[in-house]
């Protein structure tokens, strides 16, 4: 289903002033990790945004720096949802993470939110930063990882900045499938009924949903990703969005480029903050930091 331009933008601007959902639960929370933050502007061809800075406990000189991009649809506006994963990551990680605040469709629609993650990458591997801007990953859940997905591919075809990993959880990474067609007996339905607005507000024409950094999983890129950053693909059983994350993941695996494919049973979209326990976040988020332990070794 294709919704008119008028309702899905509406219905997003509401979406939008909506509150920020439940607070996770303490065990997943891990706010028991000390985290040093402060609240940063960066400059991108959009505009100043703003972005959290999650430092590690022995400080910024000398780590590397990890990208974060919150998920929502491409429309939703709440990045410190990633609070938990941005501390986990700065503390076992021992990393400098960025966790953007990017404007969202229908204010930015694509491919300005992947302009914006790819001008955030580029300014945080600058020499010039307090960390090692030689040691960059991205990484980000459901749109988010869309648009970390994306932000690596144009690093790869530019040749600048280098990233030495791409964490994606969740991706959205085939637009091209409506999200009625994505749905199977055992999954989820809230990105079914979501999924008409979020497609249309971020990108409306529905010719341009091929495009290459919008589906990468699509059968409409056939490009080699021979020298992309390595990914670390993290599904979901109950996700109408795992099909799409394992070609993706099988595309980079042909690539040389899979660190590892992690498909979970028994959840769903956005696990690790809709509900699962400790006993299943906790392995993911040890994977995601072990990633980036051996990625800037």
């Amino acid at each position: 289903m294709v919704l008119p331009g008028w309702l899905a933008d509406g219905a997003a601007k509401l979406m939008q002033r909506a509150p920020r959902g439940p607070r996770l639960p303490s065990e997943v929370a891990f706010t028991e990790l000390p985290a040093t933050t402060e609240e940063i502007t960066i400059p991108t061809r959009h505009g100043q945004l703003r972005a959290i800075r999650y430092s590690p406990p022995s400080g910024p000189a000398g780590s590397g720096v990890y990208l974060n991009l919150h998920g929502g649809g491409f429309v939703i506006r709440h990045p410190e949802q990633d609070d938990a994963l941005c501390r986990f990551i700065a503390f076992h990680a021992g990393v400098t993470v960025i966790n953007l605040d990017y404007i969202p469709a229908p204010q930015s629609r694509f491919p300005g939110p992947v302009e914006q993650a790819y001008d955030v990458a580029a300014w945080a591997a600058a020499p010039d930063r307090p960390w090692d801007g030689g040691k960059l990953a991205v990484g980000g859940q459901s749109a988010g990882g869309a648009l970390a997905a994306a932000a690596a591919r144009l690093a790869f075809e530019g040749g600048a900045p280098d990233v030495a990993l791409q964490v994606l959880m969740y991706p959205a990474l085939d637009l091209t499938i409506p999200a009625a067609q994505k749905w199977a007996p055992g999954r989820e339905k809230f990105l079914v009924r979501m999924g008409p607005v979020f497609n249309s507000a971020y990108c409306p024409d529905v010719r341009v949903r091929a495009h290459r950094l919008i589906s990468p999983a699509s059968d409409a890129d056939t490009a080699s990703l021979a020298g992309i950053a390595p990914g670390l693909v993290i599904s979901a059983e109950r996700d109408i969005l795992r099909d799409e994350a394992g070609r993706y993941a099988q595309r980079l695996r042909a690539a040389d480029a899979l660190i590892d494919h992690l498909d979970l049973e028994g959840v769903g979209h956005a696990f690790n903050m809709g509900g699962a326990g400790r006993d299943v976040v906790l392995p993911v988020y040890e994977k995601i930091a072990e990633a980036v332990r051996v990625a800037f070794a």
